[in-house]
């Protein structure tokens, strides 16, 4: 379980210290779905720039230059890799051409190693399971919809990829886990985050709190893309589940992390549901991310939006 979040300031209104103000409400609520590293990445002096490190969001006290218009994030929950070595930690650092980019994943990858052997990967010393996503990119030797819906058509497991290039172009690939998107027209901002409580609760930690907004529909299998000219779909690929799913014969292997798993209960029993409730779910096929969006969904919502 990890987190991503961020924000995209169409038309440049925000200030520094209100872009920073927003990401550290957004990196402070994600660390409910990972606390051993965060990082963020945005483009800076006509360069781009990734800050990140080992240990909760809150203690890095992130800073968003002015700027800079748009800024992606990750908390994360290690499934792979060390958290203390800053090179498994997200966001990573991709160059295809001339064109440099950073990219961060929530979710799981299970065909990882087999994928280094098949493809003829570049042997690294990056041992997370999303840096595969990286090296098809540079393989590819593109960083367009095309290239990504390649990638994403090739990986096997749950994933939203964020993906930003230096020239302030962000794609936002989303396969099955979740991922909310706020448009506030009046200013030309988007904002983004795993999941709506975090959104909600983030949001309510700032000025935006009663600030107008319309949530931006985005489907599994669809590739969102960011520039000056606002937010569009850039393209659609292949859905693979459901061969990742714990049911399915191909995911066998696959075992909740079982620090979420213990997380994921208590939160189910604050709310009145009991842990043999979330076993039944997951016997029933639900992945962790489909139980806990459930589980945070806020009633009353659609009132305050």
């Amino acid at each position: 379980m990890c987190c991503l979040f961020g924000i995209m300031d169409n038309n440049g209104s925000l200030t520094g210290k209100q872009k920073t103000r927003l990401i550290r409400a957004l990196a402070a609520e994600s660390e409910v779905r990972g606390t051993d590293a965060a990082g963020i990445a945005y483009n800076s002096g006509g360069r781009l720039q990734i800050c990140k490190g080992p240990g909760p969001a809150r203690k890095h006290r992130f800073f968003v230059p002015g700027d800079a218009r748009v800024v992606m994030g990750h908390t994360r929950m290690t499934t792979q890799g060390d958290a203390k070595y800053p090179q498994n930690n997200h966001p990573f650092a991709g160059k295809v051409g001339r064109l440099h980019f950073a990219l961060a994943h929530n979710g799981v990858l299970y065909n990882d190693k087999s994928l280094r052997k098949s493809k003829k990967l570049p042997q690294t010393n990056i041992q997370t399971d999303s840096y595969v996503a990286v090296q098809l990119l540079e393989q590819q030797g593109a960083l367009t919809p095309d290239s990504l819906s390649k990638m994403a058509e090739t990986v096997e497991g749950s994933f939203v990829f964020t993906v930003l290039d230096h020239k302030d172009r962000l794609y936002l690939v989303k396969g099955d886990n979740p991922l909310t998107i706020w448009h506030y027209p009046r200013l030309g901002l988007y904002i983004y985050a795993s999941t709506l409580a975090i959104l909600h609760q983030a949001v309510n930690r700032t000025w935006l709190a009663g600030e107008p907004f319309r949530e931006v529909p985005v489907s599994d299998g669809e590739i969102l893309r960011w520039d000056k000219h606002g937010l569009t779909t850039a393209g659609q690929f292949m859905m693979t589940y459901p061969v990742y799913r714990p049911w399915h014969p191909c995911a066998r292997s696959y075992q909740p992390d079982r620090s979420y798993l213990r997380t994921l209960k208590n939160i189910a029993s604050a709310l009145g549901y009991t842990p043999e409730d979330i076993d039944e779910l997951l016997e029933a096929g639900y992945s962790t991310d489909e139980i806990e969006e459930a589980l945070y969904g806020i009633p009353g919502w659609q009132e305050y939006r």
